[in-house]
């Protein structure tokens, strides 16, 4: 059997995309919670370069960077394939995940860190990206159509740790009346049995982010 570890953080979407993968396709694996703060010889041995999580190592080869190893993942092992067999939708599955881990995420973390009298430009451009990715949607029930797909696993931190950080900050910024598509795609995201088992716990989650934000609470 191959021997498959997977070292991550259980409150990193980036992981948990990683183990989300993992599931869909039947893999065993063996997870190694790592501390970020304090970081092992092990994961300064198989992600030198970074130094972060997640990173994938399959019979005693390391890999890093999420959106690599979900690629690896599906190219590996055939099964419940997360990415598209045409090239052309294959293209844009992979367009789509950039386009959500270099322009949305940025964005609303933006929002969260920036200060105020530059709020408002940030919100402003999360807005647009979501509404952009709320277009992408349209007609769907998921991004992969019927079933999660690579952009679905890449939204993780749209689908439920937005909705966390929102309750730590007291900033809501997707609503059913900003955002009705994405909000109903949320709602069936959340509820898919392979996402349950791939999300922290939510009260944990907010413990875990409240301090890290100002104490003010506001809202957009």
């Amino acid at each position: 059997m191959a021997e498959v570890k997977l070292l991550g953080a259980w409150g990193s979407p980036f992981s948990r995309r990683v183990e989300m993968a993992l599931k869909l396709k039947g893999v065993e694996y063996e997870y190694i919670e790592q501390d970020l703060a304090n970081k092992s010889p092990l994961l300064l041995k198989y992600n030198p370069i970074h130094k972060k999580v997640p990173v994938l190592v399959h019979n005693g080869k390391a890999m890093a960077e999420s959106l690599v190893i979900l690629e690896y993942i599906d190219e590996t092992w055939k099964s419940n394939p997360i990415l598209p067999e045409d090239p052309y939708d294959k293209a844009m599955a992979r367009f789509w995940a950039k386009f959500i881990d270099e322009k949305c995420m940025p964005a609303i973390w933006q929002i969260m860190w920036s200060k105020e009298n530059e709020r408002e430009k940030a919100i402003e451009e999360a807005i647009q990206h979501l509404k952009t990715l709320e277009n992408e949607l349209k007609g769907k029930k998921f991004f992969g159509g019927e079933t999660i797909g690579l952009v679905d696993i890449v939204a993780n931190f749209i689908g439920f740790w937005l909705g966390a950080a929102a309750e730590a900050t007291g900033m809501e910024l997707v609503n059913k009346e900003r955002f009705p598509i994405l909000c109903k795609w949320i709602d069936e995201y959340v509820n898919c049995s392979v996402v349950k088992e791939n999300i922290p716990p939510r009260d944990k989650l907010i413990a875990f982010l409240r301090p890290r934000f100002s104490a003010s609470s506001w809202k957009y």
